[in-house]
């Protein structure tokens, strides 16, 4: 387990210098968007989150060539996988994104006739990466292949519908991975998760400030990183039952709001709002 917290204090400490270079990338025009309460914040700025975890492991790889340290494992690969795929798909989104179709409904909708928005993109290329990890991780059984990419892909998706508030979805993101942390029976598994969630920190108070967004690329990379990690370090039985949760939290995200939910719940009314700029 301390290495899980060194990775994240590394990815932390990453994230927090890529966050520096790019302010200039941050202010560039193409990325303002308006918040929830109509003030111009710069989306995107979770970009950081799969840049962190490319360089955390590129560093890593020079080390080993070097003899120092331990050479790039497939699970190191499939979490770098995770991160930059869905990260890439949500960048997409983010720059050239539409939004005139929504949540899983309207999106099917659109393809239905025939037209794939960024969104859909996301969610045919969110569930093929899925797969890809999946079927690394467990080639014999189509149930269990199923069952490991879907969790990814609405790991994902979940993410993506917390983050509508500041702050909101790195506080649901850190919660997450303690309790992957006390959950998993190969910590070791969950080093590069760790570094993803470091980087996200990063940005934790920017975001509650108001001066940036992760946008879908910093939720997205987050989100399914940490349903990975449950994939990855977890046993079945557990992955079957998170599976169950996330996904009836999807639901209820699609049809609902979170953001009143929360707001009727006093002690996630709270814990929500803290540090937050309300009005």
């Amino acid at each position: 387990m301390s290495s899980v917290v060194a990775f994240a204090g590394i990815g932390l400490v990453v994230g927090w210098v890529t966050r520096l270079f790019l302010r200039p990338v941050f202010q560039l025009p193409l990325l303002a968007r308006e918040n929830y309460r109509g003030r111009p914040v710069a989306t995107a700025a979770g970009i950081v989150v799969p840049f962190t975890v490319l360089l955390v492991e590129a560093g890593r790889g020079l080390l080993a060539s070097l003899d120092v340290g331990h050479r790039i494992t497939g699970v190191r690969s499939l979490t770098l996988l995770v991160a930059a795929g869905f990260g890439f798909l949500g960048l997409v989104d983010d720059v050239v994104g539409s939004g005139h179709a929504r949540g899983f409904r309207g999106h099917i909708g659109e393809l239905a006739r025939g037209r794939l928005t960024t969104g859909g993109l996301k969610l045919i290329g969110g569930a093929a990466i899925g797969v890809v990890v999946a079927g690394v991780r467990d080639p014999h059984s189509a149930g269990h292949l199923i069952v490991d990419a879907a969790l990814i892909a609405l790991a994902a998706n979940l993410a993506n519908q917390l983050d509508r508030r500041p702050g909101r979805v790195i506080k649901a993101g850190l919660v997450a991975f303690i309790l992957l942390c006390v959950a998993a029976t190969h910590a070791s598994t969950l080093q590069s998760v760790a570094v993803v969630v470091g980087a996200t920190a990063a940005l934790f108070v920017d975001d509650l400030r108001e001066r940036l967004m992760l946008g879908d690329v910093g939720a997205n990379a987050l989100g399914a990183s940490l349903g990975a990690g449950v994939v990855l370090a977890c046993p079945f039985g557990v992955r079957a039952g998170v599976l169950v949760v996330v996904a009836a939290l999807n639901v209820i995200g699609e049809l609902s709001s979170f953001t009143r939910l929360i707001d009727a719940v006093p002690p996630l009314r709270a814990l929500d709002r803290a540090g937050r700029r309300d009005p």
